[in-house]
């Protein structure tokens, strides 16, 4: 008469056997979690939860602004220089609203008038965000009077004419800090003064 094994048994002796703690501690999975201290700007943490209210009342024209807000927030978060102020995801902000108002008089010259109103209605919901954000805007006034001040100051210090946008861009670097302004609007108003 031959012994024959039943699959369980097999299986049973081909285990190794492990002591209860260590069976326990088997299950156990090890998870590891990025500990960056950096909280999200605050802004970007009120546009998330605008997401979920304009999801909830179909607001269509405030549901594409955010989302493209979001999705231009998370394309940046991937490159060397991420969003982690409200400065800068304000200037982001300046950045999609400069691209509807192209937008704008593409679809003018187009003889568009469906395009343009919901464009113009997205950029309203964007200059929302950015009256909303906190973050000091300066007018045209006085960033030229701080610009005027920066170049007779560059002019007075003896710096020649080649280098003279980078010393202005030194001295209005601390006047300008925290705010919302136009890098490139500077740069013009530079060389109008300089010219």
């Amino acid at each position: 008469m031959s012994f024959k094994p039943s699959m369980q048994l097999l299986r049973a002796l081909r285990a190794p056997r492990l002591s209860s703690s260590l069976r326990t501690s088997a299950n156990r999975t090890c998870r590891f979690y990025s500990t960056t201290d950096d909280a999200p700007p605050p802004l970007l943490s009120k546009l998330k939860a605008d997401l979920k209210s304009a999801m909830r009342a179909k607001d269509a024209p405030r549901l594409a602004v955010l989302r493209a807000i979001l999705s231009a927030n998370l394309n940046a978060s991937k490159t060397a220089s991420p969003i982690r102020t409200d400065i800068q995801l304000v200037a982001l902000i300046r950045k999609i609203q400069k691209s509807s108002a192209d937008a704008v008089t593409e679809a003018k010259t187009a003889g568009r008038e469906d395009l343009v109103q919901k464009e113009e209605g997205q950029i309203k919901v964007l200059e929302e965000y950015v009256a909303g954000s906190g973050v000091q805007t300066l007018g045209e006034a006085e960033l030229k009077a701080l610009v005027q001040e920066a170049v007779e100051a560059s002019k007075a210090a003896g710096i020649n004419l080649k280098s003279i946008m980078g010393d202005v861009m030194k001295r209005l670097s601390g006047a300008l800090e925290g705010k919302d302004v136009d890098k490139k609007e500077i740069a013009k108003m530079v060389k109008e003064l300089t010219a």
